[in-house]
């Protein structure tokens, strides 16, 4: 994946586009808590984010692949404007 667009939003949350326009939202919450990633709770600090296409990053080093992103995002369904969720497994016939 490729990013497009990021935005930082309230809530630790930040706004992703990628180049082929799926978007959708990616916490940054569970990574607070590391070393690296502490400087973010400031909301300035947080603001502070910066493109690379592959990556994102911010002034205090803290960095985030396009991978980790795309594995953990919540995508947006633009045609009902709901977020994905998983298709429920059904059970196999005769079970």
């Amino acid at each position: 994946m490729n990013i497009e667009e990021v935005i930082p939003k309230k809530n630790f949350m930040l706004y992703v586009k990628a180049e082929d326009g799926k978007t959708g939202l990616f916490d940054v919450k569970p990574y607070l808590e590391s070393e690296a990633f502490a400087p973010l709770k400031d909301r300035s600090e947080f603001e502070r984010i910066r493109n690379g296409k592959y990556f994102v990053e911010w002034d205090c080093g803290a960095d985030l692949s396009a991978d980790t992103i795309q594995a953990r995002w919540i995508t947006e369904n633009k045609n009902t404007e709901q977020i994905a969720a998983p298709v429920p497994r059904t059970a196999e016939p005769g079970r």
